[in-house]
């Protein structure tokens, strides 16, 4: 009961504080204005992730989950809002924004969530030891900065993250770890608030304070709720965040083959490649929230499967995202081998 208490108190405050945000929005500056790169034709408000942030705040201290985690997190997580919220009224720079995630992955790695070591088949595990560190801070900058990346639709990146928490959530729930299953419904509620406000026609948009929020939350979850899970405890995260992550991967590799910087902005990510083909806005972000929830449904069978239903999802996904990746033109129009095979073929 408490649970769904959590999640409608929360949805409430969103659909409640989203108004009064995108007011402020609009004094402060906190704005969007559109240009070659932008799809909205008009000037937005861009501070929505503040009453994602307040909304869920207050349903944290309301219910007060306990954990020996809760303050590193907490900490870390206004850490990233407050850059995230300098950020949509001044714009800054990649590497200032780059740093303080670092630096709230440190915090909250410093407070003991940490991915200490990796399962892999027929009981093995690798003891990460020292490497752990680095590497957890490494998973939450990088989930963190995925969830900002795709955020480029209305809706998109709200609808997405609901998507993977919600999964997160129902798996937490399987492995009786009540703080990471109520921590991700709060975030739900949350997020379904504002989304209210978000799904196109958008008339506000989360903009980096809700992109770093979400994505900075999402990964500390991710490594607390599989982190002492008993079979491939690193692929079941990863799956459940496919999308974010291999836009981003692919955002990567298309920046290397054009030998443009990694950071440079282009409009071929996997939203833009959709509208490319000739689908509406709505269609677009419908189809990536049927992509990512195939991929929360490919990490509850990673959870659950034996090694061979694990093998085939595993192979069958891997075919999967490389059509899709072929036929959208995410690293290159030129880019077809399979597509070209299958051809050959017929």
């Amino acid at each position: 009961m408490e649970l769904q208490l959590g999640i409608a108190i929360c949805f409430i405050l969103a659909l409640t504080i989203t108004p009064i945000v995108k007011k402020i929005a609009f004094i402060i500056g906190a704005v969007d204005r559109p240009n070659n790169r932008k799809i909205h034709a008009k000037i937005m408000p861009r501070l929505g992730g503040l009453a994602i942030f307040s909304s869920f705040m207050i349903g944290f201290f309301i219910f007060n989950p306990d954990s020996p985690y809760v303050w590193s997190i907490l900490i870390g997580a206004i850490l990233i809002t407050a850059i995230g919220i300098i950020d949509d009224v001044y714009e800054l720079a990649a590497r200032y924004k780059f740093f303080v995630q670092t630096i709230s992955a440190l915090v909250v790695v410093l407070g003991g969530v940490e991915i200490t070591y990796v399962n892999l088949p027929f009981d093995y595990a690798i003891d990460l030891g020292y490497l752990s560190i680095p590497i957890t801070v490494l998973w939450i900058v990088g989930i963190t900065n995925a969830i900002n990346l795709i955020d480029g639709l209305d809706g998109l990146a709200a609808g997405v993250s609901t998507i993977a928490l919600i999964t997160i959530a129902g798996l937490a729930l399987s492995l009786s770890d009540m703080f990471v299953a109520f921590v991700s419904l709060l975030l739900i509620g949350s997020t379904l608030g504002f989304l209210v406000f978000n799904f196109h026609p958008a008339k506000i948009f989360m903009g980096d304070t809700g992109a770093l929020f979400l994505g900075y939350m999402i990964g500390v979850l991710s490594v607390l709720g599989f982190k002492n899970a008993t079979l491939f405890s690193l692929i079941v995260p990863i799956a459940i965040l496919g999308v974010p992550i291999l836009d981003t991967i692919f955002a990567i590799i298309r920046r290397v083959v054009h030998k443009k910087p990694l950071y440079a902005p282009d409009k071929m990510h996997l939203h833009h490649c959709l509208f490319n083909l000739g689908f509406s806005h709505r269609q677009t972000v419908i189809l990536i929230y049927a992509m990512s929830a195939l991929f929360s449904i490919a990490g509850v069978i990673f959870n659950q499967s034996t090694m061979w239903g694990t093998t085939i999802t595993f192979f069958s996904m891997s075919v999967l995202i490389e059509l899709v990746v072929e036929m959208t033109g995410l690293v290159s129009e030129n880019y077809r081998p399979l597509l070209n095979l299958l051809g050959k073929r017929k």
